[in-house]
């Protein structure tokens, strides 16, 4: 009977049956699988906790972060611990691991065979870029752009000498600056178009300025030779002012002088752009998956998505599940640079896709995944896991910049300066230059007029930099861009300022400097036997301190005999931390027992100090 009267439960046995146990939680059949950054929120979803309480156990480990916050795999791991769940941290999707290395270790050399080279189109607008490649490839391109400027970015692949070359001619209008930024991202070699009766202008620079950032080597084309007021000679010299010497003049730069309108030079600029391709040896593998840039991509109310692809390594084909950024499908046709309808498509060629169930960026890279599953997965992990767009970099603030004493990964400060008149952008960018040091150094990637602008934005971010405003205010479209990119914004009223946190942040990508420091000495006067064969060293502190567990070496008429610590420092019988100078202390040093009376033992330590 129980308590209250009521009869107890027997089992099938006849006995009463014992309190019944909470079930056992059912062991992880395998461990949740977490990307290497992620938000608080994306992070509670998966462990399918209230965020509250994941928030609160971050705060127990010292990490205040908010819902929104993103956090690394490790600081992830701090709240999964305690829950008793198993982790493991995701490999970073392919088309997140940037362009293709060529020659890298990870391919199969046997699978390596040359690829086309990628050469992007650079230059002014009206300069002759389009009527460059119009020649080439005998098709009237710019009949068909609005008032016969490129409006985008058109990838064409012709042939020279029986060996394929892969075009992208980008905008050279102001305005299409962001879409040139994207073009020399995914080139190997820059073309830089300049009108032989009109040199560099705005716009050249910063086209020269983006090609620097991309780190690729420039070939030169001297468009318009034709004109009678031609000359090259001046161009020539205004691309020396650029640090752009040309072979004529001494340096590395191919010129060639050509006509877009007569046909002239462009055999020779053909050839050229062949051997600087022949130099850098690019490979790829055709057999593995297909990898590359979406370089534009548009919606069509008939054909639904497409988008231009330019694939960097292995081969693309009909029927693949693909992934771009957020954007994933299956590739349901494709159609070369002229229309026509291809299957596959192999390393360093261009091609136009259907099969999209999303709009793609620009910029964004893709990935060939085995299934629709892997693809969905890939594409909602990168939404997820970056608050952002995959594969987006954020260029550093001043302020990491001058806390990366610890590290040697920054050993060069990238600038994009602008200010008010051209005169206050020479002398903030001659004052920056002149900040030199042997081990960093300020870059000053492009420096202009006028106010700070997407152009600039989008060149930052690709190289990591950070913008510098003086006496001027950034374009409204330009600070959004900064804020979605991670781009920091700089603005002076003051140049001694500006040089001030500039010098600064120059301080701390240097290795930080140790200088070794005497603490104190003392003298041996005389010594006694310890335990166990240990020697005791009766000292007399002859200046500063002796202190224990401190470094110390054992100097014996002006030569180090050895280098050792303190093991053991004692006052009489007890055992102290430190004895100051005029005190007599015994001294016991760890693995030394062959001292000598008029040793003297140099206690030192290393401080670390600005440079």
């Amino acid at each position: 009977m129980t308590s209250d009267g009521r009869p107890t439960a027997v089992d099938e046995t006849g006995e009463a049956p014992r309190a019944r146990r909470a079930p056992a939680r059912k062991a992880q059949a395998r461990p949740i699988v977490l990307p290497e950054t992620m938000t608080v929120q994306y992070l509670a979803e998966v462990l399918n906790q209230n965020p509250i309480d994941v928030i609160k156990q971050l705060m127990r480990n010292g990490i205040m972060a908010a819902m929104n916050q993103v956090i690394d795999y490790q600081v992830a791991t701090l709240v999964t611990t305690p829950l008793g769940i198993r982790t493991s941290m995701a490999e970073a999707p392919t088309a997140a691991k940037g362009p293709v290395v060529e020659g890298a270790d990870t391919e199969d050399s046997a699978n390596l065979e040359v690829r086309p080279p990628v050469v992007t189109v650079l230059g002014h607008v009206d300069h002759g870029k389009t009527s460059l490649l119009d020649y080439i490839k005998s098709t009237r391109v710019a009949d068909r752009e609005v008032g016969g400027i490129t409006q985008h970015i058109g990838a064409y692949q012709i042939e020279a000498n029986g060996q394929p070359i892969t075009f992208l001619d980008t905008p050279g209008h102001a305005a299409f600056t962001a879409i040139r930024a994207r073009g020399a991202r995914v080139t190997d070699i820059a073309v830089l178009v300049v009108a032989a009766d009109d040199g560099l202008m705005p716009q050249t620079l910063e086209a020269i300025n983006h090609a620097k950032a991309a780190e690729v080597p420039i070939v030169v084309a001297i468009n318009k030779m034709d004109l009678p007021g031609a000359d090259p000679e001046r161009v020539k010299r205004q691309l020396s002012e650029q640090e752009l010497l040309v072979e004529d003049w001494g340096g590395d730069v191919i010129s060639c002088d050509v006509s877009a309108k007569t046909g002239d030079g462009i055999d020779n600029l053909l050839e050229n752009l062949l051997l600087v391709a022949e130099i850098a040896e690019l490979k790829a593998d055709p057999a593995k998956s297909a990898q590359g840039t979406v370089v534009e991509a548009k919606l069509d109310r008939k054909r639904g998505t497409s988008a231009t692809v330019l694939v960097q390594d292995g081969t693309l084909n009909v029927g693949d599940f693909i992934v771009a950024g957020n954007a994933y499908g299956r590739v349901k046709a494709m159609s070369n640079d002229q229309g026509k309808t291809v299957k596959n498509v192999l390393p360093g060629s261009p091609a136009e896709v259907l099969g999209f169930g999303s709009l793609p960026e620009a910029g964004d890279q893709f990935v060939v995944t085995d299934n629709e599953k892997d693809a969905r997965g890939m594409a909602g992990d990168g939404d997820r896991s970056h608050g952002g767009r995959p594969g987006q970099t954020r260029a550093l603030t001043l302020e990491e910049v001058v806390n990366q004493v610890d590290t040697d990964t920054v050993k060069e400060l990238n600038l994009v300066v602008k200010a008010d008149v051209q005169g206050s952008v020479e002398a903030v960018r001659g004052a920056l230059e002149r900040l030199v040091d042997e081990d960093a150094k300020v870059r000053v990637l492009h420096g202009g007029s006028g106010a700070v602008t997407e152009s600039d934005i989008l060149l930052a971010s690709a190289s990591e930099a950070i913008v510098i405003s003086f006496s001027i205010g950034a374009e409204p479209s330009a600070e959004r861009l900064a804020d979605r990119m991670g781009v920091e914004i700089r603005h002076y009223e003051i140049i001694y300022q500006l040089i001030d946190d500039v010098e600064k942040a120059l301080h701390g990508m240097l290795d930080p400097v140790y200088t070794e420091v005497i603490v104190g000495r003392a003298e041996v006067r005389e010594i006694f036997e310890g335990r166990r064969g240990t020697q005791i060293a009766g000292c007399r502190v002859s200046e500063g301190r002796v202190i224990r567990n401190a470094d110390v070496r054992v100097v014996r008429d002006g030569a180090v005999i050895e280098d050792s610590v303190i093991s053991s420092l004692r006052h009489f019988r007890d055992e102290v931390n430190e004895m100051n100078a005029g005190t007599e202390c015994g001294i016991i040093l760890q693995g030394f027992n062959d001292y000598q009376e008029g040793d003297v033992l140099e206690v030192h330590r290393q401080e670390r100090g600005r440079r």
